[in-house]
């Protein structure tokens, strides 16, 4: 990625982050987020996934409706974005990239997969229009 693209990404996604409410802010400090250009190969392959391009978020971790005492010990929960898929899914059909595209992009995907963190599924998250 272009270093000012992705300048230009991570402003933006500051601005999205500094904008959800003080509950989720801190749910992210206990389950990192984190940005990544595309994301790697064991992440495609465990997902069965070949377009890196079509993938722009994923959360890891077992959500918080699942969780009982036995889950102590576990890894944190992490989201992961992926600059690379929601600059894709954010352009305009004849390429353009404009900033109130790419930033409501980021803001869904980060509330899709903080969504998950949350025990919600794909037919609720489609329902919310954060898919």
């Amino acid at each position: 990625m272009k270093p000012e693209l992705l300048e230009r990404f991570d402003r933006l996604l500051a601005e999205v982050l500094a904008e959800l409410p003080q509950g989720i802010r801190d749910r992210l400090e206990e389950s990192p987020l984190i940005a990544d250009d595309r994301p790697s190969s064991e992440m495609m392959d465990e997902l069965g996934a070949r377009n890196p391009f079509s993938l722009c978020g994923l959360y890891t971790g077992i959500p918080l409706t699942k969780r009982s005492v036995e889950h102590s010990g576990t890894l944190p929960d992490r989201i992961f974005i992926f600059r690379e898929g929601i600059v894709a899914a954010a352009r305009s059909r004849h390429g353009r990239l404009a900033d109130a595209a790419l930033k409501r992009q980021i803001r869904i995907t980060v509330l899709h997969e903080i969504g998950h963190h949350f025990g919600l599924g794909e037919a609720d998250l489609r329902k919310l229009g954060y898919e």
